[in-house]
């Protein structure tokens, strides 16, 4: 099958259905800043007198502090101050992502009941990091040690407790397993995993006044983080500003305050002083919880010619025994395929661990590994190709909800990447594959993401020389929100992209939503396209009806585009002639996407500080999600059993591209992290005390250029206005989505042997 006039191959600029700026290629805006080094990151924001904290993390898995010398610390030289439990600032509890309070009187980063190795005990404030870090080495802490379960693998873990909330029944999925012809039954698993961004946490905090704060902060959610600081401290939402306007990768993990956040903030406010702390390394491992381990398993049955008959999940992952974090297993098992009889139930298992949390596709990684190594070993059961069982099963409409797709290419996927691949000429024989000793294998899986929906706000302002600015409280963490926004904005406008300025990243901007579930593209362009076309309503108006007009009484309506602005067949003059003309340096507009309403200014700010403000929108009658097929290859060394990822072709239905250039960086990225997940990441534990093994990126291994191949990537997607008012769909986290079991399926088809514990290493295959 070619390429039809919908689908894009990357590394050609793909037309839009507009002629516009928007849905065509352009390089980054942040580009060139970060490449020359002038892209200023949070711990690197010119603040004057500046002090340094360093952190001291509990070195026993459960217990607590007896005591903590002090003494020898704080007489080091340039100590200003030691924190711990006893002289902390006492802080209100944190609200959730939701904005509830915890129940609580007080909070302290601080821990005295040790829950975890590594977690927060003593902070180190001096005038030098190395000062600090020095003085931190000299205190001596006391602790009396309890038993702890430092993983699930541990039998003393118990079975957990029932999400009631996550599970979902539909048909008789016992009755139609016992009687149905062809069952499989299967267990998976997959280890920790952790963010490891390439710019680890860390912040300055700058109390400007008593009552005002400034925090210099890598975040996913300026608005969110922002409210976080203003209920620990009790302060007004406008008091705390917090300013992020590049970030070096957060994958989920830079979406809230955390511990050592406050630790910061309470030092700077107790000594008057601004105060940068940075997290090493070792400590991103422990400050934060990246996904936690699960183990699931799956019970298919089906017709011998393939069609499921039922499918039962089983799911449970690890929590912390101080929290609660369930990453959801069952959301793509509960969609992908066209299944009569359903059944998913989850638990969550409490061990002494950091509470878990979002990591790229949250709940959508995993829950695809299970389900498509499952529906791959159903195929070889039935002796069926694997995608032509997945044709079989595919859905006319989403059997969770009983709603219809907004649009649904992923046959397409299949057509597509399946002839780039070259599948027809795959043959089914496990071992039947090689060249020399190396054995080759061939396997696919589909991914998916949900299409989410929350409301924005931008502001755009047309400057007297024609230029233009748009300004908002997103975030870019690299994924060029910066360069869409301004594309956005030059399409409504009719004026060149490079013409249109971005400044992101500032609570004091307008109000944006958490940049995570691969919603900020799709929410923000909205907001900025809203805001852009009141800016050039408003501009007609004044041109038609400002006394001072050179356009006025010229016609009954005008047009702006290539920075004038004048009759549709008549003479244009420049939007920056008009704003003079009429007295003004620059024309400004604001608008949200909220619905229509009254609200009070705390309630506007609860919808952006919140995930209160997916709840604001109305429920859409579709089911929205962006889908993906991979087709990988895969080479063992039949003697060491290694593993080598040769070839990657993925087909992608992401909606509208609102620049093909960097949605392709997306979706090779979400690979290549894919790739790391199925071959090379696992959080090891030392199982005495808990203590994390491998908190460096030696040991914590991720996906180098040496294990990256080449990686073709194919858009089968079609603007899809049900989903997104710009057509978009969700992109940054779709493409991790079934890489591993495609990996895994693939290595099976080349070795005849099935492993379901990731990662797959030379151990699992000899």
């Amino acid at each position: 099958m070619s390429l039809t006039d919908t689908q894009t191959k990357f590394g050609r600029a793909a037309d839009s259905e507009a002629n516009g700026p928007l849905g065509r290629v352009s390089v980054r805006g942040d580009g060139a800043p970060k490449v020359r080094g002038a892209a200023t990151y949070a711990l690197e924001q010119p603040v004057e007198n500046v002090l340094h904290c360093v952190l001291v993390q509990a070195t026993i898995g459960a217990g607590r502090v007896v005591a903590i010398d002090k003494g020898a610390a704080e007489a080091a030289p340039g100590v200003r101050l030691v924190l711990d439990t006893e002289n902390s600032l006492k802080l209100k509890p944190m609200p959730d992502f939701f904005g509830n309070t915890p129940p609580g009187d007080t909070y302290v980063p601080f821990a005295r009941e040790v829950r975890f190795n590594g977690e927060l005990v003593a902070a180190v404030v001096a005038d030098t990091l190395e000062e600090a870090r020095a003085a931190a080495d000299l205190l001596d802490i006391a602790y009396e040690e309890a038993p702890s379960v430092p993983t699930f693998a541990d039998a003393r873990a118990g079975e957990g407790r029932s999400t009631d909330a996550l599970a979902k029944e539909w048909g008789e999925p016992e009755v139609a397993y016992r009687d149905a012809p062809v069952r499989f039954e299967g267990t998976y698993e997959t280890p920790r995993e952790y963010n490891v961004p390439i710019e680890p946490h860390g912040l300055i905090a700058h109390w400007e006044e008593d009552d005002r704060l400034t925090i210099y902060e890598p975040t996913q959610w300026v608005d969110g983080t922002a409210r976080n600081y203003a209920g620990w401290f009790g302060l007004a939402f406008e008091n705390v500003r917090i300013v992020s306007p590049y970030i070096g990768g957060g994958f989920g993990s830079k979406a809230q305050g955390l511990p050592h956040s406050a630790a910061a903030a309470i030092a700077a406010k107790m000594l008057g002083r601004p105060v940068k702390l940075a997290v090493t390394r070792p400590q991103t491992f422990t400050a934060y919880g990246g996904r936690p381990a699960t183990r699931q398993t799956l019970k298919l049955s089906a017709t011998p010619d393939g069609k499921l008959v039922s499918l039962d999940h089983d799911a449970a992952s690890e929590t912390s025994v101080y929290g609660n974090f369930a990453e959801t297993l069952g959301v793509v098992t509960k969609m992908m395929y066209a299944v009569p009889n359903f059944r998913s139930r989850q638990r969550v298992v409490p061990v002494n661990t950091v509470l878990p949390g979002p990591f790229r596709a949250p709940g959508k990684n995993p829950s695809a590994f299970a389900l498509e190594c499952a529906m791959d070993e159903l195929a070889v059961e039935l002796g069926i190709d694997p995608v032509e069982l997945r044709r079989r099963n595919e859905p006319d409409h989403d059997y969770e909800n009983g709603k219809p797709w907004s649009s649904r290419r992923l046959l397409q996927c299949y057509d597509v990447a399946g002839e780039a691949f070259g599948w027809a000429g795959r043959n089914p024989e496990p071992r039947s594959m090689r060249d020399g000793r190396e054995l080759i294998g061939w396997g696919m899986a589909v991914g998916t993401h949900p299409v989410y929906a929350a409301p924005g706000e931008a502001t755009v302002r047309v400057l007297s020389d024609g230029s233009v600015e748009v300004l908002s409280s997103a975030i870019d963490m690299g994924t060029g929100t910066y360069t869409i926004l301004a594309q956005t904005a030059a399409d409504v406008l009719g004026v060149p992209v490079e013409s249109v300025s971005v400044k992101l990243g500032d609570s004091r901007l307008g109000r944006a939503p958490v940049a995570g579930g691969s919603q900020l593209a799709n929410l923000m362009t909205a907001a900025v396209h809203k805001t852009a076309l009141a800016a050039r309503d408003e501009l007609v108006t004044l041109g038609l009806t400002d006394p001072r007009s050179p356009l006025r009484d010229q016609a009954n309506t005008l047009t702006v585009k290539d920075g004038r602005i004048g009759a549709p067949r008549g003479a244009a003059i420049p939007v920056g002639e008009l704003l003079s003309a009429t007295g003004r340096d620059h024309l400004q507009v604001t608008r949200d996407t909220l619905p229509p309403g009254e609200r009070s200014v705390e309630e506007r700010q609860r919808m952006f500080s919140t995930l209160a403000g997916r709840g604001s929108l109305p429920e859409a009658p579709v089911s929205k999600h962006s889908f993906c097929a991979h087709f990988i290859e895969v080479r063992v060394d039949e003697d060491f059993g290694t593993v080598r990822v040769s070839r990657v072709v993925t087909a992608l239905d992401a909606g509208r591209l609102y620049n093909p250039k960097l949605a392709e960086s997306q979706f090779k990225g979400g690979i290549v992290m894919g790739i790391g997940m199925a071959l090379l990441e696992e959080g090891v534990t030392d199982p005495r005390n808990g203590r994390i093994l491998s908190s460096n990126l030696a040991d914590y291994r991720i996906a180098t250029n040496a294990d990256v191949p080449d990686i073709e990537t194919i858009s089968v997607g079609e603007p899809d206005y049900d989903a997104t008012p710009l057509g978009g769909k969700a992109v940054g986290e779709l493409a991790i989505v079934g890489v591993a079991p495609a990996i895994a399926n693939a290595v099976c088809h080349a070795t005849g042997k099935r492993v379901r514990s990731l990662p797959i290493t030379l151990e699992s295959l000899l």
